[in-house]
């Protein structure tokens, strides 16, 4: 069997990985040279770098001016963390899942929590749960975007305005490049880590005026640890929400955000980072239209992401192989790109269905997606002649 070419052309930026995620064109430790490194962040030029990163969330991904912004520990599972141990349990709830860590809020909420008035809507990766059958009459927790199966809620018109519940959403890979309908959203977590690139361990916890009101009225029946606390006697901890941290942050990690957020700027805010994102994905689903050995494991074109987008390997041969040699070929393809330095980190999630996960976030530059497909045929080619030799 021939040997497939390599291709001509390679990406100039190989980092095509879900998290943490490129980070922005042209960026550079120089970028971070104004970071008050040995400086408290409690001393005024701490708190002016936490409160300038607040206000300019607030302005890119145009959060309501009566929604409070906090930057808070545990990257974006530390922010849905705080958001399950102090505001579930005033009544029943709703999980839906339909990929990992929709699944491990379940588990949260199920075994740790131990509540017990508790409906699971769940749905195998590449689907979304029936969405009419949420009851909004309770608090609903859902992930905006499955990072794990790329499959997104499409908006939030499934969302009535009149609930009694509260909406709990980790919209970790939809922040900057989805619109989030806000009115429709009580409670928003992020990471700095995917859609901007920033460094990991901090999260973004936004709550909605309801979403206070059930802090200031509502008590848990267990304990909270002193990084989930956000209120007290009775009354929200405003601080939290102008850059006053409940623990302390990592001063060049906040410039690091703060720089991204002015490059977010620059670029036409939230509107030119979706642009950036779609199009970039537009790249991937335009490949996968034309080559039939490879598929979107999202299964309904209105619900695919536009970061993390999910493939599935449909050849018939390697479809034909049992579960284990699947996943072997999905891996020996990533192997490839990676010994090549063409492609990084873009391997199926440990839990999910084997094949590929290319982010396709606001910092990637469509020229580079554009020159990794041919690389993403070369690999499988690649691989297929081997496992044709090997099948001989």
């Amino acid at each position: 069997m021939t040997k497939p070419a390599k291709p001509a052309m390679r990406p100039a930026n190989t980092h095509f990985s879900s998290g943490p995620c490129a980070k922005r064109p042209g960026w550079t430790l120089e970028a971070l040279s104004d970071a008050p490194l040995g400086r408290s962040h409690r001393a005024k030029i701490g708190k002016t770098k936490l409160k300038q990163a607040i206000d300019l969330t607030r302005e890119i991904l145009e959060v309501p001016a009566d929604y409070r912004i906090g930057i808070v520990p545990a990257s974006d599972t530390g922010a849905v963390e705080m958001a399950l141990w102090s505001l579930l349990g005033a009544r029943g709830v709703d999980m839906l899942a339909w990929e990992s860590f929709g699944a491990g809020w379940v588990t949260d909420v199920v075994k740790q929590l131990k509540l017990s008035d508790v409906r699971r809507l769940e749905a195998d990766y590449g689907e979304l749960p029936d969405l009419s059958k949420v009851d909004f009459d309770r608090d609903v927790v859902f992930t905006w975007n499955g990072t794990t199966s790329g499959v997104r809620v499409p908006n939030a018109d499934f969302i009535p305005a009149d609930r009694k519940g509260l909406t709990i959403c980790d919209a970790t890979s939809a922040a900057f490049a989805q619109a989030l309908d806000f009115a429709k959203l009580d409670v928003v977590t992020f990471s700095w880590q995917k859609v901007l690139g920033g460094e990991g361990a901090h999260g973004v916890l936004i709550l909605s005026p309801r979403a206070v009101e059930r802090l200031e009225t509502y008590v848990p029946a267990w304990p909270l640890p002193k990084i989930f606390r956000m209120t007290k006697g009775g009354k929200l901890i405003e601080g939290i929400f102008t850059g006053e941290t409940i623990n302390t942050p990592s001063m060049l990690c906040v410039e690091d955000y703060i720089d991204a957020l002015l490059w977010a700027k620059s670029v036409g805010g939230l509107e030119g980072l979706m642009a950036r994102a779609d199009a970039n994905a537009e790249v991937i689903h335009r490949f996968v239209a034309a080559n039939d050995w490879i598929a979107n494991l999202a299964v309904k074109p209105e619900t695919r992401s536009n970061t993390s987008v999910c493939l599935k390997i449909a050849d018939n041969d390697v479809s034909a192989l049992d579960a284990d040699a699947q996943a072997a070929f999905a891996k020996g393809v990533v192997a490839l790109l990676e010994k090549e330095g063409v492609a990084f980190d873009i391997g199926h999630y440990r839990d999910a269905p084997s094949g590929l996960r290319i982010w396709a976030g606001a910092t990637i530059e469509t020229s580079d997606m554009e020159a990794l497909m041919p690389w993403l045929a070369w690999a499988f080619e690649t691989q297929k002649a081997t496992l044709s030799q090997a099948a001989a």
